[in-house]
């Protein structure tokens, strides 16, 4: 049976109705969890479902993605079940400015649920990759659908060696994590995701208030170090990054500069030392 969703006895597919029973609940954040085989994906569908009206909290996860997408349009894939591959629906009624602060708090929550469960080292790469080292664990990725916000992560967990797709990248299994199962991974992600929220949310959007700024740094893999940021039209800049703004922006101060970078800036973040 060289189709069938369970051939591959390492990589077990996720059970809908498992995660369903354990995340929706009332009062819940999440209001329903779909997965299915695969997708092109899964930000660009739930985006045309928050377009159609779809509720806050839904989650769609694909066990195969056919059209991953990184930021700046980068491609993205890897071998059906060997990752965690899932956008969120959010309509936080704050202002858009503070909501800058979105992919940064599902960082520091997917950081904290893997560091929990994993017992490796995550740290956060401003604006949107998760690392072990120097080496690309996860991605992440956001953007506005209307009045909405999906945010996507592709995050590599079974892949071996010759399964990366950039020399560049790690996995769980590589890195000898203490769980590789998707499962709680998943759902441990989900509600750190749902408690940053409400933090967040309940201070209004204010990263400062929330403890969501001092996490972040906390978990920080660019803050304190020097820095090569490489800008559109192949211009580049080199400096200390010195910290996280109120909207969420990267701070870098040059030998005569100082600037603020939003994820828009910029083409690459990469340590200069």
């Amino acid at each position: 049976m060289p189709d069938s969703r369970y051939s591959d006895l390492e990589r077990p597919p996720l059970s809908e109705t498992a995660l369903n029973r354990a995340l929706v609940r009332p009062g819940s954040l999440w209001t329903g969890v779909t997965v299915v085989e695969s997708i092109g994906s899964t930000n660009a569908d739930l985006a045309k479902a928050a377009a159609g009206g779809a509720g806050e909290g839904a989650v769609l996860v694909a066990e195969a993605q056919l059209a991953g997408r990184g930021r700046l349009g980068r491609s993205w894939s890897a071998p059906p079940r060997s990752g965690l591959t899932f956008s969120i629906l959010l309509r936080p009624a704050l202002p858009v400015a503070a909501q800058g602060w979105l992919p940064l708090l599902y960082g520091v929550a997917a950081a904290s649920a893997v560091r929990r469960l994993a017992e490796v080292d995550v740290r956060l790469k401003w604006p949107n990759d998760l690392l072990i080292g120097e080496r690309k664990l996860a991605g992440i990725l956001a953007e506005r659908a209307d009045d909405a916000v999906v945010i996507g992560m592709g995050m590599n967990v079974s892949l071996k060696p010759e399964e990366l797709p950039v020399e560049t990248a790690t996995s769980l299994i590589i890195e000898k994590a203490a769980c590789i199962d998707r499962d709680p991974l998943l759902r441990a992600v989900l509600r750190e995701i749902e408690s940053h929220y409400r933090d967040w949310t309940a201070a209004e959007g204010d990263a400062e208030a929330s403890g969501l700024r001092s996490a972040y740094l906390a978990v920080s893999a660019t803050v304190g170090r020097r820095v090569r940021v490489e800008l559109p039209n192949e211009q580049a800049l080199i400096g200390l990054a010195t910290g996280i703004d109120r909207f969420g922006h990267l701070q870098v101060e040059s030998e005569d500069e100082r600037y603020t970078l939003s994820a828009g800036d910029v083409v690459h973040v990469r340590t200069a030392e």
